[in-house]
């Protein structure tokens, strides 16, 4: 069967899956955001009177995010709404998306460490999500596409936009599918974006431009048109002072016009005789001051190597380009979504332009580098946050709403290699065994933490007689689980990593059975900080002391990379800190960074490859206790947070 013969059927599956999003919207197992982070930009300053400033930003309204994880998963928690002023549903004043396009691109991810560089494969999650979206070609590019442009449609209000950036790959294809979502009548132009690039020789033309689809949701809506620089010939005309073409004009006539562009030009040209405006048919005056911009755009250049905006990011677009996109298709103040976020351009240039702004991402280098980019231009204050219950999702579309979570336990267990206990001592099918081992398996909407591994370790000395060790397997985790596992001091009880990917294996290779000599169990990473001083006057020290990650081998490497990093970690273990931030009065509930260092920032110190290893941060004395908390992340996209309380 043909694409063409495919489409309606790829359409109306992707309608199936929007509508089946939109009817459990209201639903008690709606997708839910968590909350990572409250990021106040301070990367080159000490806040002072932090408390005052918390205090007074309200963050109520309609915040700006930058959120991690699945796209169609994020649109669903917006449209779902949440403490955060409710349902974006309608909302969205302007939308743009930079969806990846290229079959054949390399999606490995380049680390420059202190020893020198380091190639990441892309993350089991992302794997799996870019696998998918091109395993069948175009048509499954499409059916990835489909349901996420419609629940985009939702999300726009009546005078909203939507703006689609492609290439010759597929934007025929999408653009036909767009016709069908946002309606024919709906679709105001295709924009060439035409950029020169160095490129050797080819047996073709060269590929130098993309093609970026422009709809609107109805007949009203936002657009401020925008002028542009003249070209060199429009110049030469407007120099000279007039143009001269011709018309139809009635009955098949033509008629000879003469475009006057200067006027002040022309009337002298008239005084000395030089121009005889009877000889013309029609005179047309047009105000030459502004050229609005046409429909090809060849006034915006590629990011270059050397551009003070360049992120090293493979597919970012100039900040000029999404410049004209904002100004064009959106009110000040209105509000921009983009949620193939890249790079962060569209978030970056928000922000410059008095927009508020949502960009997600499903790659963890994609969000490290948009939440650095929003910090080193002193965004407003901006959530960080993730997909709630990521896994609980996972299963939900892979096994049904219906799947009992006791027995995806059952099976995490008899992946491990473990047998069951019986009946009477496993009545959440979550325990197992191997020799004198307890296994243990926790629920995918559980945070494994503290209380667990005590529960844990309980169980093992109690259950059944004792057991001579125990071994926790988690999906999601307290960020201080390395904290939690340094004060427990156990060495009988050990925690584990149950693969992220693990459902999406599933959904590739079709049963448990066939994944049974290829899932691996992997160890956790730590942060540790020496105690943090705190002087009456409210002045904080704060000093990184060690990073452990203790399994790489859950790092998608190959061999000569692995030996690399095996090296790094045993002579400079904190030069693997790619981000860490300070929250100098934890609630418990939303880490609130007021101070933050990341690799890159030079503001601190001169040293690009590291962080700096100490905070110094100024607020307000505070009598009794104080409960500080660090967080951190490493250049793979790996949390860990170290919490303190400080008695004054």
């Amino acid at each position: 069967m043909s694409l063409l013969e495919k489409m309606p059927k790829i359409v109306e599956q992707g309608r199936k899956a929007a509508e089946q999003i939109l009817e459990g919207l209201e639903g008690r197992n709606k997708v839910t955001l968590q909350t990572r982070e409250l990021v106040f930009p301070a990367k080159d300053k000490n806040i002072k009177d932090i408390f005052d400033t918390l205090k007074n930003t309200s963050i109520s309204k309609r915040p700006n995010r930058l959120i991690y994880g699945d796209n169609l998963l994020a649109m669903a928690a917006l449209l779902a709404g949440d403490e955060f002023g409710g349902s974006l549903r309608g909302k969205a004043d302007l939308i743009y998306i930079d969806p990846p396009f290229d079959s054949k691109a390399d999606y490995r991810t380049k680390i420059t460490l202190s020893d020198g560089d380091i190639e990441q494969k892309p993350t089991v999650i992302e794997q799996y999500a870019y696998g998918d979206t091109w395993k069948d070609g175009t048509a499954s590019y499409l059916e990835m596409i489909v349901p996420r442009l419609i629940l985009m449609r939702e999300l726009l209000s009546e005078t909203g936009s939507i703006y689609v950036h492609l290439d010759w790959h597929v934007c025929h294809y999408v653009k036909i599918v767009m016709d069908q979502i946002f309606g024919k009548e709906n679709f105001r132009n295709e924009v060439i974006w035409h950029y020169r690039r160095w490129t050797a020789g080819s047996s073709k033309y060269q590929n130098m431009h993309d093609s970026i689809f422009f709809y609107t949701k109805g007949n009203s809506y936002t657009f401020n048109p925008v002028s542009i620089e003249p070209t060199a010939s429009q110049r030469a005309v407007i120099d000279k002072g007039y143009n001269v073409n011709v018309v139809n004009g009635p009955n098949g006539t033509k008629i000879k016009q003469l475009l006057v562009y200067n006027r002040p030009v022309v009337d002298g040209l008239i005084a000395k005789g030089k121009l005889d405006v009877g000889r013309y048919g029609r005179v047309v005056y047009i105000d030459a001051t502004e050229t609005i911009a046409p429909d090809v755009w060849t006034d915006i250049q590629f990011v270059h190597s050397q551009a003070k905006e360049r992120t090293d990011y493979a597919t970012q677009k100039p900040e000029a380009l999404l410049e004209r996109i904002i100004e064009v298709s959106s009110p000040e103040g209105g509000l921009v979504l983009d949620f193939f976020g890249g790079s962060g351009t569209t978030a970056s240039v928000a922000e410059k332009l008095g927009r508020q702004w949502i960009t997600t991402d499903l790659g963890k280098p994609a969000c490290m580098v948009m939440r650095k980019r929003l910090i080193d231009i002193d965004a407003t204050p901006f959530l960080y946050q993730a997909i709630g219950d990521y896994q609980v999702e996972a299963v939900r579309s892979t096994l049904g709403k219906r799947f009992g979570m006791g027995e995806l336990a059952r099976i995490v267990v008899e992946l491990y290699g473990a047998l069951p206990l019986p009946p009477d001592n496993n009545p959440n099918k979550d325990r197992g065994y191997i020799g004198k081992t307890l296994v243990i398996c926790d629920a995918p909407n559980k945070i494994t933490g503290l209380p667990t591994l005590k529960k844990a370790a309980a169980l093992r000395d109690q259950l059944m007689g004792g057991w001579d060790k125990v071994i926790v397997l988690g999906w999601n985790f307290a960020t201080d689980i390395g904290q939690a596992i340094q004060q427990l001091g156990d060495s009988r009880l050990e925690v584990l990593v149950i693969p992220p990917d693990l459902m999406d294996r599933l959904r590739k290779k079709g049963s448990f059975e066939k994944l049974r000599d290829s899932i691996r169990f992997s160890s956790l990473q730590y942060l540790t900080v020496k105690q943090p001083k705190v002087s009456n006057k409210g002045v904080i020290e704060i000093q990184l002391e060690n990073y452990v990650l203790l399994s790489p081998e859950a790092i998608n490497l190959d061999e000569p990379n692995r030996l690399k990093l095996q090296k790094i970690m045993n002579k400079d273990p904190l030069s693997l800190i790619e981000y860490w931030a300070v929250d100098p009065n934890y609630d418990g509930e939303v880490f609130r960074s007021v101070w933050q260092d990341y690799r890159g920032n030079t503001d601190k110190d001169r040293d690009a490859l590291h962080v700096v290893r100490k905070a110094v941060v100024q607020s307000e004395p505070v009598k009794g206790k104080r409960r500080i908390c660090v967080r951190a992340v490493d250049v793979f996209g790996f949390e860990s947070e170290a919490e303190f309380e400080v008695q004054l």
